[in-house]
């Protein structure tokens, strides 16, 4: 096989040419916020804060534990949460901490490859908690030392379905360009969107829920060339991408927007229209390419909560076993919106093991409402 050296910080690295037909994931890379929280003290503060808003706030605490969640990280201390802030506020701590935590979610994802920033071709930037101009991209493309030519697309608004719609389009690009490296780099701060003054149901249960989080994920033309000392054939190719838009579902989840910020939506229905929409869209998908659900080796679903995975494994009939990296997730970082099935994806190309051939599905729902698939192949 041909091969070439390339010097990557100062010392030499034999490559080789993948084989494969199309783009891989060669690598994933996550962070961890500075303030853990767990599960019992967001309870006891959500407790105090609520409890003059709601007779039965006794009835609704339950929701902690039934979430099964055992801790989970934020930007800000928990202190930070029991004042109100101006969106101009919440949006300045979400420029400044998507930065600092996107260059490290980078950082990770390329060392694990081997490569520096220098490297990429083309910046992906997705994200839906907060909003900057010029865009966090642009930002890290100077904080990294990227060169200036790189390609840049930013995407906002998809929510949870943005993690897989981030990795699909890295699909696109890189399946458009194959000699170019394509870097997908996902941050939500969700914390940050807290309003201290919605006393709202569900602005309760989404204090049991959700966390901050940002991953980055490397994805690489057929005619990148690998590391020697990384296995082509343990990284997974990409095959298929579908992304689907339900009619008339649009307040199924997503922000209301309102003066001091953004209000979540979420509908308790999500977990039900799994069976009635997502179900199908899913069969019809893997059947295009001529596959069925009981022949995937893995589904890397994001973690939108317990009930929703529940209704993966019941509507697909999935064994319990396929989710664990997905249930890990969740119970131990809670529900980062759109980077969390890239935490999922971290621990699936790190922890399991797949023999060649081997073919997982990477899922997730959003805003729209809509669904995104993924199908890989190692």
């Amino acid at each position: 096989m041909a091969s070439l050296s390339l010097l990557i910080i100062g010392r030499p690295v034999r490559m080789q040419k993948r084989r494969g037909t199309m783009p891989a994931i060669a690598s994933v890379g996550v962070v961890t916020p500075p303030h853990q929280v767990s599960q019992n003290t967001a309870r006891d503060f959500v407790q105090n804060l609520f409890q003059q808003d709601f007779r039965d706030i006794e009835r609704l605490m339950p929701i902690f534990a039934s979430s099964q969640i055992d801790t989970r990280y934020f930007c800000q201390p928990i202190e930070w949460f029991a004042e109100s802030h101006s969106w101009e506020e919440k949006n300045s701590l979400y420029i400044r901490h998507a930065i600092t935590m996107s260059k490290q979610a980078i950082q990770n994802c390329l060392q694990k490859a081997g490569l520096t920033p220098q490297d990429i071709d083309h910046l992906v930037y997705v994200s839906t908690t907060g909003i900057s101009t010029p865009s966090i991209d642009a930002h890290l493309i100077n904080e990294l030392g990227m060169k200036s030519n790189v390609k840049r697309t930013p995407i906002f608004g998809l929510g949870c379905a943005g993690g897989v719609a981030g990795l699909a389009r890295g699909y696109d690009l890189a399946k458009a360009h194959p000699h170019e490296r394509v870097l997908i780099c996902c941050v939500e701060l969700c914390g940050l969107t807290f309003m201290q003054q919605d006393r709202s149901k569900s602005n309760l249960i989404a204090t049991g829920l959700f966390a901050d989080g940002a991953a980055a994920v490397l994805v690489t033309g057929d005619e990148v060339p690998t590391a020697q000392n990384q296995e082509p054939q343990g990284q997974p190719t990409i095959i298929a991408t579908r992304s689907t838009l339900f009619p008339d579902t649009m307040d199924v989840m997503g922000w209301d927007i309102r003066d001091d910020g953004l209000k979540v939506i979420f509908s308790k229905d999500i977990p039900t229209l799994i069976g009635t929409m997502i179900q199908p869209e899913i069969h019809r998908f893997l059947a295009d390419q001529g596959l069925c659900a009981s022949e995937l080796s893995s589904v890397i679903a994001h973690p939108g909560g317990m009930k929703v995975l529940m209704a993966y494994e019941e509507s697909l009939g999935l064994p319990s076993e396929m989710l664990t990296h997905a249930r890990e997730v969740l119970r131990t970082r809670g529900n980062m919106s759109s980077c969390t099935v890239l935490y999922v994806m971290e621990k699936e190309l790190t922890g399991a093991a797949h023999r060649e051939g081997d073919y997982g599905l990477v899922l997730s729902l959003g805003p729209g409402f809509s669904c995104e698939q993924v199908l890989i192949r190692w």
